[in-house]
């Protein structure tokens, strides 16, 4: 994609702080970042989200992620923690769309809470579980 800023990383046309590469993903640390050692996780092919990314990409991104987060808790930044993240689509509050995961180091009394109450009020599970079966 032209216009796409992480396919431009990719390309080198813009620069990054690479914390790690190999022929399928890029992984650098956001410019923006919410904790200590925050990382973007990318395929190196664009895919807009994670429902058209082809099963290879996405499992060498998984893998990646792994290694990544098994490096940040025991090498790296020693965190006791990590949240992997991921928006999908505009709703989710997606804002690049190039498939992108966000490894965020987390240490204990940080402070970041992840899950916010959002009165969301619960339904019938029964029903909802029937409606979602595949």
């Amino acid at each position: 994609m032209d216009n796409c800023v992480f396919c431009k990383i990719i390309k080198g046309e813009i620069p990054c702080y690479k914390i790690y590469e190999n022929e399928f993903v890029l992984a650098f640390l956001d410019i923006t970042p919410i904790s200590k050692g925050h990382t973007l996780v990318i395929p190196k092919k664009h895919f807009e989200n994670i429902l058209d990314c082809n099963d290879l990409y996405l499992c060498e991104v998984t893998k990646a992620i792994k290694l990544i987060s098994n490096h940040y808790t025991n090498k790296g930044v020693h965190c006791d923690g990590v949240n992997i993240m991921n928006a999908t689509g505009k709703a989710a509050q997606q804002s690049v769309f190039h498939l992108h995961f966000h490894i965020v180091p987390r240490f204990v009394d940080d402070g970041f809470d992840t899950w916010p109450k959002t009165g969301y009020q619960k339904e019938d599970l029964t029903k909802l579980a029937d409606k979602l079966k595949m």
